[in-house]
């Protein structure tokens, strides 16, 4: 992976870069005009993880750099600060390199370093080990919690001490509306806090006046959009595989007054089977599919995209909302959507500035 070279005064120029790259990727669909949502230049990205590398009597912050000539061979960069991470983590880097450094217990075997911020100064810091963890390095980590104010979680093989909490709770305000996001250590969560913002509040946009319908969400993760889009809607159902994000959106949902979501542990495939009637059990008992009039589905896939089955039940809704981490598998979607669907509104969230990556908001209409 190559460190991203940040450079504010050349980030418009590298913005349109991406612009006009996905609006010719994209052109042959006829979509609107491609909506931009620009980051941050700098000091955008919550959370961060960096290796830990003993030289000596130093020690440091690295990323490793592939030689393009050699992509066997990794280059070692150290790093000091990070203008990619938010302020905090930047904040942190220092005050906790030199606390390690004159530790000689916490930095023992020490190889990695995560950290998850959030906008409001909140900080959980896991250090991970390939040592056992036993009460005194307890007694040293809890001390440096301290002195620090963040939170610390340790890991080793086949060992995770949580020290005070093992998440944060990021605040995200959004239409003049503030949500509250339980985020877990070791979880997924939207890295770039402010794009995250701006994607909840498009995806309120495209799916405003539909409260006399259903919404079902597939990928829900967290109940990051959940959360943000319940109210414009009668009920919501979201599904999700991971217990850990299933049990986070319980707590969202919680933590933000919804009460017209009903969230359901279960694969995006296990749930097409469940709608077509033919997946049983308790937890499609527990859906009661009847009683919903989805008009509604949003997706946000992993990186693969939606395989064939998936855009064949997808294509079964009145409207679509897409969220895409990658193009080019939204792209290979798009060609099967848009058999029934065209597109009507179409965004570009800078998730990751100084990168080439993209990510996308498309919403489909039926023809």
């Amino acid at each position: 992976m190559a460190v991203p070279v940040v450079d504010p005064p050349r980030y418009a120029e590298q913005l349109e870069a991406k612009r006009q790259r996905i609006s010719a990727q994209f052109a042959h669909f006829e979509p609107p005009p491609l909506e931009v949502f620009a980051s941050p230049p700098s000091h955008y990205r919550m959370r961060c993880e960096f290796r830990l590398w003993h030289d000596g009597d130093d020690l440091y912050y690295a990323m490793f750099e592939v030689d393009p000539e050699d992509p066997k061979q990794k280059r070692v960069i150290r790093l000091d600060q990070y203008p990619v991470a938010s302020q905090r983590i930047n904040a942190l880097m220092p005050q906790l390199i030199e606390a390690l450094r004159e530790n000689t217990l916490l930095r023992r075997k020490l190889f990695q370093v995560e950290f998850l911020t959030t906008l409001t100064g909140e900080a959980l810091v896991t250090l991970i080990y390939h040592k056992p963890l036993d009460e005194a390095w307890e007694a040293e980590a809890r001390a440096l919690q301290e002195a620090l104010g963040i939170a610390i979680i340790g890991r080793s093989r086949k060992q995770r001490l949580v020290l005070e909490r093992d998440h944060v709770w990021e605040r995200l305000e959004v239409d003049g509306r503030t949500f509250a996001y339980q985020q877990v250590e070791n979880s997924f969560t939207q890295p770039n806090a402010e794009i995250c913002r701006a994607m909840l509040g498009w995806a309120r946009d495209v799916t405003r006046d539909s409260q006399t319908a259903d919404l079902v969400e597939l990928y829900c993760g967290n109940g990051n959009f959940t959360v943000a889009l319940a109210e414009n809607f009668r009920r919501v159902l979201a599904t999700e595989i991971s217990r850990t994000s299933v049990a986070s959106a319980r707590e969202n949902l919680a933590a933000n007054g919804v009460d017209n979501v009903q969230v359901g542990r279960m694969s995006a495939e296990e749930f097409a089977a469940a709608l077509k009637g033919e997946k049983g059990g308790r937890r499609v008992a527990e859906m009661a599919l009847d009683d919903y009039d989805f008009s509604t589905v949003l997706v946000d896939p992993p990186r693969a995209g939606l395989d064939d089955a998936s855009c064949a039940q997808l294509s079964g809704y009145s409207r679509i909302v897409y969220i895409s981490c990658n193009p080019d598998t939204l792209a290979v979607n798009l060609e099967r959507l848009c058999d029934s669907h065209r597109i009507t509104r179409f965004a570009l969230f800078d998730q990751f500035p100084w990168t080439h990556h993209c990510e996308c908001g498309v919403l489909l209409e039926r023809r």
